[in-house]
């Protein structure tokens, strides 16, 4: 079954305020998403049993997004298309305990931490001593472990109608990382139809340290279509090559006359399947770290994504020097998500803003993922939607 065709014209959507939770429901979403299905509990061996609940932001254009506070997940994002209906842009489940990973091994929309992307054979070294992090990839510790933070429960608060402020204490040693880290993030809505994601964390030991958001993009607003015809541009002459199992070797290559030059726009599709060309061999399509050419200059988009079927275009501005491009590889027809979608190979697209793959392993001064005690990690991301007539 097809994504809902939500005909609801954006100028014509109330901006009410929704805190499931915190207060009763003052308007339904307009996904069709129910938030009684994300009214349960979840249990984490460190941290004990916690309250999860669904939260619901609108700007005053109508624009919706509902997030839940288990993993800090994106769980639909309601944006117009070029005739005016909104439409939902990100793949999910709608309700909390598909989210749970006994029930499937997920990041759909998801705060990643404490380390996004893959740490070489799960080790990392602090004051010269090595230590051993789950190896949940392969030989390698993905996102941050077996109980990453998107398997977590964040404290919540809602501030007005635009804007969620999720908290939590991850404890010295999770899934091996040293440091109490005290983390937070902030979701606005924006009147002008961007979802600004602000990080920070600090430490009471030196740690690494590397947010993320991991959306599963669909600009066709359909899940059951691959977002192959997308148009994707990305501000980057350089990336960081993968071996084998998916880890960065230490190289910075340019794009010039690959398969991974998207510094004009050009289809996803265009050349997914050349698998002569070793890099996409190697990540089974796109699975790969940008080098951004604006440096952290949060006020120029680094890359710009639309979709010629609705109009819907994304554009993406951080702070950070790297993006990682992950088109569905691994979404195989197994996995049945809202609305009844099954999805399958490259029906998602994400854009992933972070520090390299493997910073603290790797000699790149610019992009260094050490925390320190008396610091404050900070990290920035506006996703900014639009329209192509």
């Amino acid at each position: 079954m097809k994504f809902r065709n939500i005909m609801i014209a954006a100028a014509t959507v109330s901006a009410m305020l929704c805190s499931c939770g915190d207060s009763k429901q003052t308007q339904a979403p307009i996904s069709g998403i129910n938030p009684a299905d994300f009214e349960t509990t979840y249990t984490d061996p460190q941290r004990g049993e916690k309250a999860v609940h669904l939260y619901t932001l609108r700007n005053k254009g109508g624009m919706e997004v509902c997030i839940t506070n288990f993993g800090g997940r994106i769980v639909t994002l309601m944006v117009p298309d070029r005739d005016g209906n909104l439409r939902d842009v990100v793949l999910g489940f709608d309700n909390a305990k598909d989210f749970f990973p006994e029930n499937h091994s997920s990041d759909f929309g998801a705060i990643i931490g404490r380390y996004a992307n893959r740490l070489n054979q799960g080790q990392i070294t602090i004051d010269g001593n090595t230590i051993q992090l789950p190896q949940n990839n392969g030989p390698h510790c993905l996102h941050g472990g077996t109980t990453g933070w998107q398997y977590q429960v964040y404290d919540a608060e809602q501030k007005g109608d635009n804007q969620l402020v999720l908290t939590q204490i991850s404890p010295d040693g999770d899934n091996n990382f040293p440091g109490e880290m005290h983390v937070k993030v902030t979701y606005t809505l924006t009147d002008d139809n961007a979802i600004e994601i602000n990080y920070e964390a600090t430490t009471d030991a030196r740690t690494v340290i590397n947010m993320t958001n991991h959306a599963y993009f669909n600009l066709n607003a359909d899940g059951s279509t691959p977002i192959t015809n997308h148009l994707l541009t990305i501000d980057a002459d350089s990336y960081t090559p993968i071996d084998s199992t998916f880890m960065t070797t230490g190289e910075i290559a340019s794009v010039e006359s690959t398969p991974m030059d998207f510094r004009k726009a050009k289809e996803v599709g265009k050349d997914i399947n050349n698998y002569d060309f070793e890099q996409l061999k190697n990540g089974n399509g796109y699975d790969h770290n940008w080098v951004l050419n604006t440096r952290g200059d949060a006020s120029r988009p680094c890359a710009h994504l639309v979709s010629p079927l609705t109009g819907i275009a994304l554009d993406v501005y951080t702070t950070e020097p790297g993006m990682q491009v992950y088109t569905g590889n691994f979404l195989d027809g197994t996995v049945t998500g809202k609305y009844g979608t099954t999805y399958q190979q490259r029906s998602a697209i994400c854009l992933e803003t972070q520090k390299y793959p493997d910073s603290p392993n790797k000699q790149w001064d610019e992009s260094n993922a050490y925390l320190n005690p008396g610091e404050t990690y900070k990290s920035f991301c506006r996703f900014k939607f639009s329209v192509e007539k």
